[in-house]
């Protein structure tokens, strides 16, 4: 029996490497694949599992694949795979959310205070053999200031938290919180992105690609004030941000539009050259601690999709299809039942949109449930029970 083969594109924790091998799985290795590559590579090996973590899947890549059903993206977001190319191949696309909160948390308050304290530019002046005291004794200060969050998920949590235990006041607009429950975890509620423009330091933490920040939002900052993106680069207007840093607005980025799909490569961006720009290179994930924590999580979405069960974290699984009945058919577990089951819906033109067979102990009988886009007939559920003598009871229900 063929082993099944999975690739990783990307960096990727040791042990996860070891705990897929141990799973009986061939792992291969091509972290320097990048995002032309891995058409080839998908081509040439013929996994049955992608893993990725920054990697960009293109849908060549679903193109070239043969056997690829399922791509992991070793971290949270997943707009570095065309999940749509993906599920027109029925290629399922999970990722692993909430393991990297805390590291993507900590990289947001690093950009805060460095961009407050100056800090990048301190260590270039001292590295290049210059003492300038006094042009970086010009800090602010984050006590008594007001931070807002955008977008309250955990690593906004993480974020908000921690800006209370600087002394700051914590402003959040979370579309999914009421007034009363922010004010019950010690937070003031924004109920519109332009009241958070007028904070001192605003960090986005949103979990979407589509932009979201325009420039009406940028032309609200005030010179002095701290911007700090770790989401994705395309939820902001960066020709905005632009004109802001030129008034003097500070920003702390991870993440920058059309930043490179490889680990190593150029990369020319006016936003990121900026004197007022502190600048990372899409390492908020990077620590020790959120990689285990990730590799951990895309072993578990691994072992349980190729045991049969339902993978955790799909996130291109549809929540509504267009069945309007249910097809119960309780049978005797035998070869052929739901194949001729089957052909006679098929013979109707009636579509199975979801199918499950559940055995019962014993091994004896079984249970399948077709949700179906339409009713059958009276003929044609008379001529199943006619195919099927192993049929123990069959009826049909509507689906609200």
């Amino acid at each position: 029996m063929r082993k099944a083969k999975v690739l990783i594109a990307d960096k990727f924790e040791k042990s996860g490497v070891d705990a897929i091998k141990a799973m009986g799985c061939e792992a291969v290795s091509l972290p320097e694949a990048g995002a032309d590559g891995l058409p080839e590579a998908v081509a040439e090996h013929d996994p049955d599992v992608l893993i990725v973590r920054s990697t960009k899947v293109k849908p060549a890549v679903f193109e070239k694949a043969g056997r690829l059903s399922m791509v992991i993206r070793a971290g949270a977001g997943v707009d570095n795979i065309d999940v749509p190319a993906a599920s027109a191949r029925g290629v399922w696309v999970a990722n692993c959310p909430g393991k990297n909160s805390l590291a993507v948390a900590e990289l947001a308050w690093g950009l805060i205070l460095a961009a407050d304290r100056r800090i990048a530019d301190n260590a270039a002046d001292l590295r290049a053999g210059r003492w300038n005291k006094k042009e970086y004794t010009k800090a602010r200060g984050l006590a008594g200031r007001t931070l807002a969050v955008i977008g309250l998920g955990q690593i906004g949590r993480a974020v908000a938290d921690r800006g209370l235990a600087f002394g700051m006041k914590v402003v959040v607009h979370s579309l999914h919180l009421t007034d009363e429950q922010c004010a019950e975890i010690g937070f003031a509620h924004a109920h519109s992105l332009l009241e958070t423009a007028s904070a001192d330091v605003i960090s986005l933490n949103v979990s979407g690609a589509e932009r979201l920040l325009h420039a009406d939002f940028f032309d609200a900052l005030r010179p002095g004030t701290i911007f700090v993106n770790t989401s994705r680069g395309s939820v902001i207007d960066e020709p905005a941000l632009l004109r802001a840093l030129d008034r003097g607005v500070r920003a702390g980025l991870d993440v920058f539009e059309n930043e490179p799909g490889q680990a190593q490569g150029e990369f020319h961006s006016a936003v990121a050259r900026h004197p007022n720009t502190v600048g990372t290179h899409h390492i908020g994930a990077s620590t020790d601690q959120a990689q285990q924590a990730i590799a951990d999580e895309t072993v578990r979405i691994l072992r349980e999709f190729l045991e049969g069960r339902p993978a955790p974290n799909v996130i291109n699984r549809e929540s509504k299809t267009p069945a309007v009945r249910l097809l119960t058919v309780t049978h005797l577990n035998r070869p052929g039942v739901l194949a001729r089951v089957l052909g006679a819906l098929a013979e109707e033109r009636v579509n199975i949109e979801e199918m499950e067979n559940t055995i019962f102990k014993g091994g004896v009988a079984a249970c399948a449930r077709m949700r179906m886009n339409s009713e059958p007939s009276a003929a044609a559920l008379s001529e199943i029970r006619k195919r099927c003598p192993e049929i123990l009871s069959m009826h049909v229900t509507p689906i609200d």
